[in-house]
Formats: C-alpha cells, structure tokens, sequence
C-alpha cells in the first residue's frame, strides 16, 4: 500500500521523503489549503522545489486545493490548480466542484484526487466523480468501519485512501460548523480550524482557562498539560457533569489493523499532521514505512512499530477511531 505522509513546510517534505514516503501532500500559503496556518506550507517556488527533490528520490507530490472557492471568485483556486499543473506534481486533491472541473477541462493529465473535505462515502456519490472528472482516487471520511470499507471498495472503480494516524475528527469532513460558529471562519471555506488568531491562554484563579473566539474550550489545573483549544476537544459541563462530550484528545492510530485494510482494498494510507515538525514526521513516517514493508513481505512488526509510535499520540493515548465500529 502507498504511503502518504504530511508535508507543512519544506523541511518536513525533505524529511518525509528521506524517512521513506512513497508520497507527500501539501498545500499552497493561501486560503486554497484547509491547513492555512501562519508559518506553515508553500509558495509556487518552494512546490517546485520540493518536487523537484522528491521525484529525485522517486516520492509522488499531492498538492491539497481543498477548500471551497468563494462565491463569485474562483481565480484563486484556478491560479492554484494552474501552479500545481506547472510544478510537474503528480496529482491535485480537490474537493469543490468547480475546482474539479477547472483541472479537469484545462489539465487533463493532471491526476485528480477526491479530497475527505468533499465527504464522499457511498457509491454513487464517488462514481460520480470518477465519471464527471475522472477521478482517480478518493479519500474516505473518518468516520468509516473496515468492513465499510471493503463493500465500498467492491462497488467503485476509484482507488480508496484512508488516515491511520494523527489528529481525528469525529465529524464528516466538509461538514464541520464549530469553528465557523466561534469565530467566523470556517475550515471548509478559508482554511483555519481554530486559527491562532482566535486562540487565548488566560490564567485565572491559578487555573488556565484556553479559549477560542471568547469561548471557554478547558480549564487546566496547575500544571495540568494544556491542549490546543478545538470545540471538538473541549471539555463541557452538562447535565451536571463535566467531560468531552464530542471527542477526547487522542490520536488516531491504526496500525494494528494495516492487514484488514489491506485485505479491504485499501490503495493508500495517509499519515495526518501538516502542522508537526519534521522530528515528528520523520519518526511517523519511519515507523509506517517499516510497517508496510514488514506487511509486503510477511513479517510482524507490530511490536516493533507500536514502539516507534508510542511518544507521537496525543496526550500518550489512542484509538482505531471508528475503524472498529462497536456500536454498530
């Protein structure tokens, strides 16, 4: 199966290439990118340099346009799938219809990839983008079991990619409102879930209240470890007790079930985290990497491999998501 893995800034691309991905992703320094955070991503420049680099080590460059183009004013996006044609990148991910249909009328070879922010999960919505923009491959929402997966598979002629590991996001991608209701910005449309902007850390009473666009997300104790404030992740009161009603702060990791989603059809695993360092790309990626080569050639390496991610989850703690839907 192919690895992709995260690439936020030159740096982590050179150290995502080097540590043994088959492919990186990134975005443009624009509101093209649904990572557009201060400090991070590419100008046209720098994406032809990393292609460049990559292709010399034989790694595949996806470029994120995957956000939705503004109402009346696309020119931003086309510009973009324009400097993604020209950057000799392998293939784009899109998610908004017109940015589909730009690439795939003006850049018929382009490759197309379907972005997780279009939310497509059942056969008909896929075939019809694999028939309308011939696109290639589509990468599947995380809210979906293997055993979705693998029916999926069976009713599409696109190739499937899926996360294994990083942040989580327990709403279907594309759909999410919380941010834009905190602070009027929205992931979907500008890029930015929680942007800095909107973030504040105050100390009150001796504990430190984290807040996004004036709302209180948590309160830590003294010493208490301090999470970045999402609304997903934050600990509410209600009904007289006090938890994280949508989503506790652990990190998706599902690397134990690599043969099930290889048995599936999975064609490629994706790595989430455009916004980490290159020391934590570069362990994440080494570990996958020697995980999927321990699988093509018959060997476990779980032990191994659960070792090397152990430091790189959230808060120490993780979750197959809903990869094992219990529930259902």
């Amino acid at each position: 199966m192919e690895l992709v893995c995260p690439a936020g800034t030159p740096a982590a691309m050179k150290a995502a290439v080097e540590a043994g991905a088959h492919s990186v992703y990134c975005g443009f320094r624009n509101e093209t990118n649904a990572r557009n955070f201060p400090g991070l991503n590419f100008s046209e420049r720098e994406l032809n340099q990393g292609v460049k680099l990559a292709r010399s080590k034989g790694t595949k460059v996806l470029v994120a346009v995957n956000t939705f183009a503004r109402a009346g004013d696309v020119s931003l996006w086309t510009k973009a799938v324009d400097a993604v044609a020209a950057s000799g990148a392998h293939a784009i991910i899109a998610a908004d219809i017109a940015v589909l249909d730009y690439a795939a009328t003006h850049h018929p070879d382009l490759r197309l990839h379907l972005s997780v922010q279009a939310a497509a999960a059942t056969p008909e919505a896929i075939n019809f983008y694999e028939e309308t923009f011939n696109v290639q491959r589509v990468v599947l929402p995380r809210v979906m079991s293997v055993e979705e997966i693998e029916r999926l598979n069976k009713e599409i002629n696109v190739e499937t990619e899926v996360f294994v590991f990083g942040g989580l996001c327990v709403m279907t991608e594309g759909r999410c409102a919380l941010s834009s209701y905190a602070t009027g910005k929205s992931p979907n449309l500008t890029g930015v879930c929680s942007p800095p902007g909107d973030v504040s850390y105050d100390d009150e009473g001796g504990n430190l209240h984290a807040r996004l666009g004036g709302f209180t997300i948590d309160r830590f104790e003294n010493g208490e470890a301090a999470g970045y404030p999402t609304l997903c992740k934050g600990r509410f009161n209600a009904q007289g007790s006090t938890s994280y009603l949508f989503e506790d702060p652990v990190s998706l990791n599902a690397a134990a079930l690599l043969p099930r989603l290889k048995k599936a059809g999975v064609t490629a695993l994706k790595i989430e985290g455009r916004q980490r360092g290159k020391a934590y790309i570069s362990q994440v990626v080494k570990a996958f990497r020697a995980a999927v080569d321990a699988l093509d050639e018959g060997r476990d390496a779980q032990q191994e491999v659960s070792a090397m991610l152990a430091a790189m989850t959230e808060g120490g703690r993780e979750t197959t998501g809903a990869y094992k839907k219990i529930w259902r």
